[in-house]
């Protein structure tokens, strides 16, 4: 009779889940956010709520709650309802790097939020002075095996991917370099551009305006592959670098746990239907962005691979957490 129970229980909360899925959304759907308005995440996540909000017939509003390493948004967007109409946008640096770089964090990265679906991955690029003495990956080890310690790298906060971008160059190359932190995105890039700072670890969107206005110059990219927006930029394992040096970032939206796997299905598939959009694909890539759609099943196992991934870089690149 229990077992019997519960299978009755199982099928009507799976209805209702389904019921919820195909009436979905019920009024407005906000998307908090843990990044300032205008970067690359806040665009990318705006240009698909646009689309979202006009396949539901219901606003899409992004909320942005910068500040804390993400901890603001991401304690907010914990407390939501499971019913849809608040999802969170977050990042690779939230859910698999901040769990390493933080003796204590407000959540659990695998528990407490159900995967929905990425929006975009950016590969990261080595980016130094165009004027610099710099001229090839070779030309900046050589330097930091030449003045241990002298070489720098600048990074938005600790935990960051050009934070642990630039530790694991170090790490994988065998020398010292410092990190220095920006309190704004534009001060690192302009500190390289100055020679203040060595170098930096920056996405194509990030720097490519230094980069077009002559000031900084992209050594490699730190991927497998050249990015097609970035035809004559090699790979850091071309230009004579470690070959298995590779730095991205990734986006995508989480629903606060207890979400249905039917709701969860419908809000991933209508992501992905947004992300098809001709012209959305073309506004991101001018971004510097990758735009992908997964399932939410998908994005649940990068999460677990990064962070085993991230925690094997921190301990390699003597990273201490704060």
């Amino acid at each position: 009779m229990n077992r019997l129970a519960a299978w009755f229980a199982a099928g009507a909360l799976g209805a209702a889940g389904f019921a919820a899925a195909q009436t979905y959304p019920t009024k407005p759907v906000h998307i908090v956010s843990p990044y300032p308005t205008g970067i690359s995440p806040d665009v990318a996540a705006r240009l698909v709520g646009e689309r979202l909000s006009k396949a539901w017939g219901q606003p899409v509003v992004v909320e942005p709650r910068p500040g804390a390493n993400g901890f603001i948004a991401i304690g907010a967007a914990k407390k939501a309802a499971p019913d849809g109409h608040e999802l969170l946008l977050v990042g690779n640096a939230h859910l698999t790097i901040n769990p390493h770089v933080f003796k204590d964090i407000p959540y659990d990265p695998e528990h407490d939020f159900v995967p929905v679906s990425l929006i975009y991955r950016a590969p990261f690029f080595i980016v130094v002075a165009a004027n610099g003495p710099y001229r090839t990956i070779h030309d900046l080890v050589a330097a930091a095996k030449a003045n241990p310690e002298r070489i720098t790298y600048s990074t938005p906060y600790v935990g960051s991917p050009p934070h642990l971008g630039g530790a694991m160059l170090a790490a994988l190359t065998g020398t010292k370099m410092q990190a220095v932190h920006f309190k704004e995105g534009p001060q690192m890039y302009t500190s390289v551009a100055n020679g203040d700072v060595s170098f930096s670890v920056a996405s194509a969107g990030s720097a490519t305006p230094l980069v077009k206005a002559g000031r900084l110059k992209f050594l490699a990219i730190a991927a497998p592959e050249r990015l097609a927006s970035q035809p004559d930029v090699p790979t850091v394992k071309e230009a004579g670098g470690p070959p298995e040096y590779e730095v991205e970032s990734w986006v995508g939206f989480v629903a606060p746990r207890g979400t249905s796997p039917e709701l969860v299905h419908r809000i991933a598939a209508d992501v992905a239907a947004a992300l098809a959009d001709p012209e959305l694909r073309e506004r991101y890539r001018n971004l510097g962005l990758e735009p992908v759609a997964t399932s939410g099943a998908a994005m649940g196992e990068l999460i677990h691979t990064d962070l085993r991934r991230t925690g094997d870089i921190v301990k390699r690149a003597a990273i201490q957490p704060e």
